[in-house]
């Protein structure tokens, strides 16, 4: 599995920061605890702590040394990677510090743990700790992840969690307009980088039979306005900027679709949502009232890859004027999730 990350084309355009020789000089100067082999996990987590209120408690237990390399100013631009706090990358870190190491106390690595999972829902949290795992040749949590925290938390401020398939966000509603902090990006190689038909042992090949469905209730005219030949190229995927009221969206306009057809679209839009705490659904669904609801969004597959070329189709997107949720899985999962209530808001991808 190991060897198969390391050669996948798809995902070897790492976006990492280039300061680990600067961590390496600084980290023995840092004054920080030796880590303790206990971690806290799921039986005795913070109870009831918002992500919000431990990333301040995170914060604030940073040393000096630990802000200058993991803490940035809100609009902190990267000479090389533009505005941080905004951007999504299918394989990237923002800082060069794992979380599991011993840059981070103990502590430290507990109220990262934590904000971790009150980000994702329970019932999902050994599916996301699967996905990592298979996407890090076998790694646990937080050996190839990293945290970045922009602002001060507490007031205004984005904690982002980033690595192999992961771009997560909690902001405390800091971030004007947006769902989820900004931008997220999640994805699984379950078994490999060329997965086969039915993408057995992927944790989200769920939602893709879900938005199928939708598919399988249209008639054939509408199958003509849903089905479209080629899917966004490698250079076009990732940008999943938003194109606004007048925009021209791919595939078949939602306001088209009778109620039962409708009725399966917000089944789907439910199992986007399902991996995310209570409050990242709301926000999300907020947004979409805001722009209009999904009767102005779209629904798109794409035929030029079907795996198996069994008409289950892999690759599929649901857009509105300010919306965009863009499921290509092939040869693997790859999900880019963009959502505000204004369609004026910037992406830098």
């Amino acid at each position: 599995m190991s060897a198969d990350r390391r050669a996948c084309p798809d995902c070897e355009r790492p976006d990492f920061p280039s300061s680990r020789r600067e961590f390496l000089k600084v980290a023995g100067a840092a004054a920080v605890a030796a880590v303790s082999p206990r971690l806290l996990f799921a039986e005795d987590k913070p109870a009831a702590n918002p992500p919000e209120t431990l990333a301040k408690q995170l914060y604030d237990s940073l040393s000096e040394t630990q802000r200058k390399l993991v803490c940035f100013d809100w609009d902190y631009q990267d000479p090389q990677r533009g505005l941080l706090r905004t951007r999504i990358s299918n394989n990237w870190q923002i800082t060069a510090q794992n979380i599991k190491s011993d840059f981070y106390t103990a502590d430290q690595q507990a109220l990262a743990r934590g904000i971790f999972e009150g980000i994702i829902q329970p019932s999902w949290q050994e599916r996301v700790d699967k996905q990592l795992k298979d996407d890090t040749g076998g790694k646990d949590w937080g050996q190839e992840q990293s945290l970045a925290i922009f602002g001060k938390p507490g007031e205004k401020f984005e904690f982002v969690m980033t690595g192999r398939h992961m771009t997560l966000r909690c902001d405390g509603n800091s971030t004007e307009h947006v769902a989820f902090g900004g931008p997220i990006f999640y994805g699984h190689a379950a078994s490999g980088f060329h997965e086969k038909p039915g993408h057995p042992g992927n944790v989200y090949w769920e939602q893709a039979l879900e938005a199928n469905k939708v598919f399988e209730m249209l008639d054939g005219k509408q199958r003509e306005k849903a089905l479209l030949p080629k899917a966004p190229t490698d250079a076009e995927e990732h940008k999943v900027g938003f194109q606004g009221i007048s925009g021209l969206l791919p595939g078949i306009p939602l306001a088209d679709l009778s109620s039962d057809q409708k009725e399966q679209v917000q089944t789907t839009l439910a199992k986007l949502l399902e991996p995310y705490r209570q409050v990242d659904q709301e926000e999300v669904r907020k947004c979409l009232e805001t722009q209009g609801g999904l009767d102005k969004c779209s629904l798109a597959f794409y035929a030029d890859k079907d795996l198996g070329e069994d008409k289950i189709w892999d690759v599929w997107r649901l857009e509105g004027p300010s919306l965009v949720w863009y499921f290509r899985g092939v040869p693997h999962v790859h999900v880019w999730v963009n959502v505000a209530d204004d369609a004026s808001v910037k992406l830098n991808a």
